[in-house]
């Protein structure tokens, strides 16, 4: 590997725009090629931003582009495929979250990678937020003393699922936001889910036309005994001041620690039609460059490449909240407690 981390992208949307400038600023890394099924849309993009290679085939980027890496920036549920052929082509991956939606697709992954001896990582961003991972080192220290239980709620606006996803009907919103939730608690509780018990309801989103689950609530149980609630939605009023509603609570057996991310007094903006709560940790700018948590995760990504450190989320963690959350799926349909399948 040169010096700079060499990248290319699947998924020329919102978000693939957004690891586009992230690899750009990042001073040992560069954008190489981008890819999408809509080769206008990469077009675009790569016009945009100067991106010097353009595909609609990802196995025709992985043979010809001159790259390292490859971030896999589509829907959830089409990161199998480009993620076994990026690493039959010795690519390594950042994927965005969750890994996969179907077991199968979680083994073909996993296995692929061990085979051809590539890194992966996916983007469960929430262990950079600075209040959470503050959190998290506290509980390392000691200073709760034995975790017993947790509160873990993170929920979207209406919005997200009317209008910024259009493949919101074909998702969840357990793998949209559920992901970072189970992921967090299972890094908070140092274990992993031994068995779930979810209650959902639908009808208000199918209403608006997208026809997907509204809201899970899940009790967790962890193999240590910890015990934990999770709350997932994504029909949250869109006059909410965040698009997230975020809310976290940790008990030990010395002490407690509660998070609210989603609703803080550090900056407001009030009008006579609207108070705004602008966004200065999650997907921030300072200076024009990307600053947030969600975008320190992606150069994060570069970092480790570049230093040999192990990433911040293994693959085992992202491939064991996928489990669970099936887990989970499963509990809500049949309205009873589901052991998690490893």
């Amino acid at each position: 590997m040169s010096s700079k981390l060499k990248m290319a992208i699947v998924g020329a949307g919102i978000w693939g725009e957004n690891h586009a400038r992230i690899y750009q600023e990042h001073p040992f890394a560069e954008i190489n090629a981008i890819c999408d099924m809509n080769r206008q849309k990469a077009e675009a993009m790569a016009s945009k931003l100067g991106i010097k290679e353009v595909y609609d085939d990802y196995n025709e980027m992985f043979q010809k582009a001159d790259c390292d890496a490859v971030a896999i920036v589509t829907p959830d549920f089409a990161h199998a495929d480009i993620a076994e052929a990026a690493a039959e082509h010795k690519k390594h991956m950042l994927i965005e979250k969750p890994l996969a939606t179907t077991r199968e697709d979680v083994y073909r992954i996993v296995n692929a990678v061990e085979k051809n001896q590539v890194r992966a990582m996916v983007d469960l961003h929430n262990r950079w937020s600075p209040p959470f991972n503050a959190a998290h080192e506290a509980v390392d220290r000691g200073e709760l003393g034995n975790l017993y239980s947790a509160y873990m709620r993170l929920n979207d606006i209406k919005w997200v699922a009317t209008d910024m996803l259009p493949w919101a009907a074909k998702s969840s919103i357990l793998w949209f936001l559920g992901s970072h939730s189970l992921d967090t608690l299972r890094w908070f509780f140092h274990d992993e889910v031994k068995r779930v018990y979810s209650v959902s309801r639908e009808g208000v989103l199918k209403g608006q036309g997208v026809d997907t689950v509204d809201e899970y609530l899940t009790t967790i149980e962890f193999c240590k005994g910890g015990i934990a609630q999770m709350e997932n939605g994504w029909i949250t009023p869109n006059a909410n001041p965040c698009v997230n509603d975020i809310k976290f609570n940790v008990i030990g057996d010395k002490g407690m620690i509660s998070i609210d991310a989603s609703n803080h007094n550090m900056i407001q903006q009030y009008t006579d039609q609207k108070v705004v709560v602008p966004d200065v940790i999650v997907q921030n700018k300072i200076f024009g460059k990307h600053h947030g948590f969600a975008f320190q995760s992606i150069s994060g990504f570069v970092d480790c490449m570049l230093s040999g450190e192990e990433f911040p989320v293994t693959l085992k963690d992202s491939a064991n909240t996928v489990l669970a959350l099936l887990a989970v799926m499963e509990s809500a349909k049949v309205r009873m407690p589901v052991e998690v399948k490893y």
